[in-house]
């Protein structure tokens, strides 16, 4: 359960995250790519941030969060220019691609009819005998 504090703090890196993605985004020219920051929870030592991101299109989702990856440090010091007067350290930024869209278009289709898996078992995922 995540306190009120780390919320707040979660929400603030969010609002920074976005504006700073975004305008990397623009600052290099790039074209036909959406950054959101769909989730930002902070952990109780307020150590590591764990930040969600939604990449559209999805085909350049894998190559974006690797660049981001290997920018941490850069990304870490712009978000510390901009909280330095709300937050004494700033956590350690740890990224993920957040795919909870996809899995929700999963359910969606197979509550719809257009994938059972009861018709089609290659739907399923397989599932690993220990």
């Amino acid at each position: 359960m995540e306190t009120n504090r780390q919320k707040k703090i979660g929400g603030v890196i969010q609002k920074d995250l976005v504006d700073i993605l975004q305008g990397e985004v623009r600052k290099n020219g790039i074209n036909n790519l959406v950054i959101s920051v769909s989730k930002v929870s902070v952990t109780t030592d307020l150590s590591v941030a764990t930040v969600y991101l939604s990449i559209f299109p999805q085909e350049k989702a894998k190559e974006t969060l690797a660049g981001i990856k290997s920018n941490t440090a850069l990304i870490k010091h712009d978000l510390s220019q901009r909280v330095r007067l709300q937050l004494r350290r700033v956590p350690n930024l740890v990224f993920f691609i957040d795919d909870s869209l996809d899995y929700i278009e999963k359910i969606d289709n197979a509550l719809a009819g257009k994938e059972n898996p009861i018709e089609n078992r290659d739907l399923l995922e397989k599932r690993r005998k220990s």
